[in-house]
C-alpha cells in the first residue's frame, strides 16, 4: 500500500469511536489495530526518508563545510507535509482497507 496516495486529513477530526469500532464489536481492539498499523506506515515512511535522504549523505569529516542542498531540503518538506501515520491508519480503517486477525478468538471457535 502506497501510503502517499491515501486521502487521509491532515487535520485533527472528531471521530465516533462507537462507530468505528462496530465491526470488531470492541473499542480497544479497535484502538490496537489502528496502533499497530500506525506504527508499520511509520517505519516504512522512515525507512522511505531514509533511503532517500541516503543520496545526499556527506562522508566528509570536515565540520567547517556545511552545505545546503535544496533536493534535500523539499524532499524533507514533502514529508512534513504527509498526514501522520495514525491519521493514514484510521482512513485505511474506514475504508476496511487493514487485515487483522485475533489468534485468541480464532482458538475459542476452533479449538
Amino acid at each position: 500500500m502506497d501510503y502517499r496516495k491515501i486521502a487521509a486529513s491532515s487535520n485533527t477530526e472528531t471521530r465516533d469511536v462507537m462507530e468505528l469500532a462496530e465491526t470488531v464489536g470492541n473499542v480497544y481492539e479497535m484502538v490496537m489495530i489502528i496502533s499497530k498499523r500506525a506504527n508499520q506506515l511509520s517505519i516504512e515512511m522512515k525507512q522511505d526518508l531514509d533511503a532517500k535522504l541516503q543520496e545526499f549523505a556527506s562522508y566528509t569529516d570536515n565540520l567547517e563545510e556545511v552545505f545546503e542542498n535544496h533536493e534535500q531540503i523539499e524532499i524533507s518538506r514533502f514529508y512534513e507535509k504527509l498526514p501522520k501515520p495514525s491519521l493514514l491508519a484510521i482512513e485505511e480503517w474506514n475504508e476496511n482497507e487493514i487485515y487483522y486477525r485475533n489468534p485468541a478468538k480464532e482458538k475459542e471457535m476452533f479449538g
